[in-house]
């Protein structure tokens, strides 16, 4: 059963049995679902407000966007469990003579590779999202800044979660030149945006704990 038809409850069971998916990908993908959400939840008490009717167009904006990276996360949370079975049974694929051998690896190479560009993508999204939760901390209504700054940290585990999924799969590739550019991609977008998140939760936090006068 896809993602997005699972009860939370069902996803959870499934999560933690003995099943191979989902696993870290899947559940990667769902915080950042989950925090887009929340993003999208910080809009909708923004629109329809007086006192933000000057950047309504733009929060609605930023809405529409959200929707479609919500979407965006549990369609690669299904692929991620798409391209896990495949990958899975390369292992037990026979490699006794040298053709069975470099069949193996080629198909080895290929799944590998698939199994690595999803997680990558799930990186892509967080970073998308975090830069609209950067605004909707900087516009969005201030009874909900608290959401922002959940949100941020949800989709922030969704980018340091995907990265493990790229970093485990490039580590069997025997392409090392494309390893190394997928890995490299993945720790940019770490790297950006794990500091783009501290901004914005550290923004979140002083705006909280600001002592009133």
């Amino acid at each position: 059963m896809a993602v997005e038809q699972q009860t939370i409850q069902e996803f959870l069971d499934t999560l933690s049995s003995k099943a191979p998916v989902p696993g870290g990908g899947g559940a990667s993908a769902l915080a950042g679902a989950l925090g887009s959400a929340l993003g999208q939840m910080v809009a909708n008490l923004t629109i329809g407000k007086k006192r933000y009717q000057e950047v309504e167009e733009e929060i609605k904006l930023l809405l529409e966007q959200l929707e479609a990276i919500k979407g965006e996360f549990l369609r690669l949370a299904a692929k991620d469990e798409e391209v896990f079975a495949p990958l899975a049974a390369c292992y037990r694929l026979p490699s006794q003579t040298s053709e069975e051998k470099a069949y193996k690896e080629q198909v080895m190479e290929e799944n590998l590779l698939a199994a690595t560009l999803v997680p990558i993508q799930v990186m892509e999204k967080a970073m998308e999202a975090l830069k609209i939760l950067k605004a909707l901390g900087e516009k969005g209504s201030r009874m909900a800044v608290s959401d922002v700054g959940v949100g941020v940290q949800l989709v922030r585990t969704g980018l340091l979660g995907a990265v493990m999924n790229v970093y485990i799969n490039t580590g069997s590739m025997k392409n090392r030149e494309k390893a190394e550019e997928l890995n490299h991609r993945a720790g940019r977008m770490v790297k950006e945006g794990s500091a783009l998140a501290d901004e914005i939760y550290d923004q979140v936090l002083k705006e909280l704990t600001r002592q009133k006068g």
